[in-house]
């Protein structure tokens, strides 16, 4: 397993986000396939503790892997010839390319399996949702086989572990309002104003 942080600041110039905003990334190879297991906020980290930004039990004991100091790896150092570092590094690059709004649809391979099978379902629909679009969730309940569930899968929404991959952001409430958000409404607007929407 590795893990890595991407400030926003060092791939884009937007003055929108904090300059402390910041993605931590994790990938384990599964199967043989390099699969990214962890995209999420860590806004307001310290250059030196973003890794407790990241549950490292909790994904250690789901992978069946010992934690070790060695996972944890500076953007700057990542190498290419490491399949896990690889996947890494083509995350970076396609989140930066999102965030230049060069790239709707994310290509990169994820394991889901940190979720229960409902939080599974409700991650799938989400990435079903277009670019540029926003449903509510009381329709993604319907989607999802649980029109009543409006609040089960608004937490599903906060345990997604891909923030920007999985389009979480593209939730709001059924009166138009935002919602939440786990990594800040300030985010939330920032990522559906780059996708056309003002709120």
């Amino acid at each position: 397993m590795k893990l890595t942080r991407i400030k926003i600041a060092d791939i884009t110039t937007d003055s929108q986000l904090s300059e402390n905003a910041a993605l931590v990334l994790a990938s384990h190879t599964l199967d043989g396939t390099a699969k990214l297991v962890w995209c999420k906020w860590c806004a307001g980290e310290s250059d030196d503790a973003w890794q407790s930004a990241i549950n490292v039990t909790k994904l250690s004991k789901h992978h069946h892997v010992v934690p070790r100091a060695d996972w944890f790896v500076d953007a700057c150092e990542l190498n290419g010839n490491d399949i896990e570092q690889q996947l890494l590094l083509a995350t970076m690059a396609q989140i930066k390319q999102y965030l230049h709004g060069q790239r709707q649809i994310f290509t990169i391979a994820l394991d889901h399996t940190l979720g229960t099978p409902f939080q599974q379902r409700v991650w799938q629909a989400l990435q079903d949702i277009a670019y540029g679009e926003t449903i509510s969730y009381a329709e993604l309940a319907k989607q999802v086989d649980n029109p009543k569930g409006y609040r089960a899968v608004a937490q599903a929404n906060g345990k997604n572990p891909f923030s920007i991959i999985v389009p979480c952001h593209r939730v709001i409430s059924s009166s138009g309002q935002l919602g939440g958000y786990t990594g800040g409404l300030d985010k939330k607007r920032h990522l559906l104003a780059l996708e056309g929407h003002t709120f």
